[in-house]
């Protein structure tokens, strides 16, 4: 079964294949022309699990969605890893919270703690009797002259918690594992179920708290799918104005941090200082720096009048100019381009084989970008180039943030002049029972995707979130191997990924 981004679908439509079948699929069309975009379960009559799939085909901008059915006596399939590495962590997800084995997996391990969901203890009881938190089986390198380093969860830096494990060869990083999971709130669980949809906005707003538009909008636009609601092109039109400050403020944001680690204080100073200009515009907009507040399913809380518009054209165009300086005297220093070159190498292959997506893939010369290739709304009538990188190295990734600075500032200079009149809001209406609504936004970390599910009475039953960062840690390992340890904050930095993201 296919549908665009921002459609919706009958449960009953869904096709249900054989396990082998099913298998077969997705290996076949991920091999061919499709990238595996979500992989999740959810429950049926009797104890059964149904597995649903959401394959990408981005030529012909189509979501393909199917199904198997694993049966509560055998909850066991064959894994589909070791053929489709980007499979990995969506097989040990769906272990984790339904206890259904993929037989095979090379690398089964807890993601999380789901102590809502079923699967906890039962699979690890049989597996490795290991929960988060609680000990962990971190992969060992043996030999005489290697050496472990241990580094959080609890970080010197104000920053979330996660547990970085090294296995190195002096200053050689020989393996990197990454234990997270200290987040885990239960998100997905509370947006699941029920008519609340009061509560499933504010929630997503703090899926991750540096993204609160793009998961916002995520959610809105699956709602909005679900009901069957129109929302007014004004309201798409300001919902891409502050999804794109979001963007700006982060990839500067994250320029000025690399700045810092790589020494160079002038252009982290600049940069932090410039960060705080976008949060302020989303402020004013707005009324909270991280545009919490302003998306709502049926359109926006928040207008914008003509010289709110003229003021932030006027301020943005003083920021461009000011960031084209700083950032050629940023790109242009030997000492900076010499600690960024060469650094943590994501190769081509190994970005499309761990499905890896965003700026982060686009630094590896991976073209995808759901404005161009999943189109919806405001995005059908506004086209923003791809920024792409070939090297994969620190370097690749933040010049991809710089040239996604320069885009989405003459976006926004584009688009702030001629903004669509009419509504901000529509009335929403029921959900419609026994659907499936799939929404895709490009976040500045890359691709948000949400899937939410009714029940035959029109409430939610089963609500699905993937974050960017879903997709990127285990990229973000691979990137150090072969690397000094003493470049991993570099490194980490220029993936900078998100905790409450992933741990949801």
């Amino acid at each position: 079964m296919e549908l665009f981004n921002g459609g919706n679908i009958s449960l009953k439509d869904i096709p249900v294949l054989a396990e082998k079948e099913f298998r077969e699929e997705v290996i076949l069309r991920c091999r061919e022309d499709a990238r595996l975009m979500n992989f999740f379960g959810c429950a049926e009559d009797g104890g059964d699990v149904r597995l649903i799939v959401i394959l990408g085909l981005s030529e012909e901008s189509l979501l393909r969605v199917f199904a198997t059915k694993i049966p509560a006596g055998s909850p066991r399939y064959q894994s589909l890893t070791r053929e489709l590495p980007q499979a990995q962590l969506f097989e040990r997800e769906i272990a984790e919270q339904w206890a259904v084995t993929p037989e095979g997996h090379p690398w089964l391990k807890p993601v999380r703690y789901h102590a809502n969901y079923r699967g906890v203890p039962d699979l690890w009881k049989d597996v490795a009797r290991q929960t988060i938190p609680g000990s962990y089986p971190f992969y060992a390198v043996g030999g005489e002259e290697v050496h472990e380093v241990g580094v959080g969860p609890v970080h010197a830096g104000i920053i979330e918690p996660g547990h970085f494990r090294f296995q190195c060869h002096g200053e050689e990083v020989l393996h990197l594992e990454i234990q997270l999971g200290y987040q885990h709130r239960g998100i997905e669980p509370l947006m699941g179920v029920g008519k609340d949809l009061k509560r499933g906005v504010l929630l997503s707003e703090s899926i991750a708290g540096d993204t609160s538009i793009g998961h916002s909008t995520a959610y809105c636009e699956a709602i909005e799918s679900l009901a069957g609601c129109a929302v007014p092109l004004r309201a798409q039109a300001l919902r891409a104005v502050t999804l794109e400050l979001e963007r700006l403020a982060n990839h500067v944001g994250d320029l000025g941090a690399l700045g810092m680690d790589a020494g160079f204080l002038p252009t982290s100073a600049y940069f932090g200082r410039m960060r705080g200009d976008y949060l302020n515009l989303l402020l004013e907009l707005t009324g909270n720096r991280f545009g919490k507040g302003l998306c709502r399913p049926g359109g926006v809380l928040f207008d914008m009048d003509t010289a709110m518009a003229e003021d932030f054209c006027r301020k943005l165009k003083r920021y461009k100019k000011e960031f084209e300086e700083v950032s050629d005297l940023f790109f242009t220093r030997p000492s900076v381009l010499a600690r960024f070159e060469g650094i943590g190498i994501l190769p081509l292959k190994t970005a499309k084989d761990l499905g890896v997506v965003g700026p982060v893939a686009r630094a590896s010369q991976s073209e995808q970008d759901v404005r161009i290739d999943y189109s919806s709304g405001i995005w059908q009538f506004y086209h923003v180039p791809i920024s792409l990188a070939a090297t994969g190295d620190v370097y690749a990734r933040a010049l991809v943030r710089r040239q996604e600075v320069m885009r989405s500032l003459e976006f926004l200079l584009k688009l702030l002049p001629s903004l669509p009149k009419g509504d901000i809001r529509a009335p929403l209406g029921p959900l419609k029972p026994e659907r499936l609504a799939v929404s895709l936004v490009e976040g500045w970390r890359g691709e948000i995707m949400h899937v939410g599910m009714t029940d035959g009475q029109g409430a939610l039953s089963r609500y699905k979130i993937k974050d960017p960062s879903f997709h990127n840690w285990f990229a973000l390992t691979h990137a150090m191997r072969n690397q000094e340890i003493s470049d991993f904050p570099l490194c980490n930095k220029s993936f900078n990924l998100s905790y409450c993201g992933h741990d949801l």
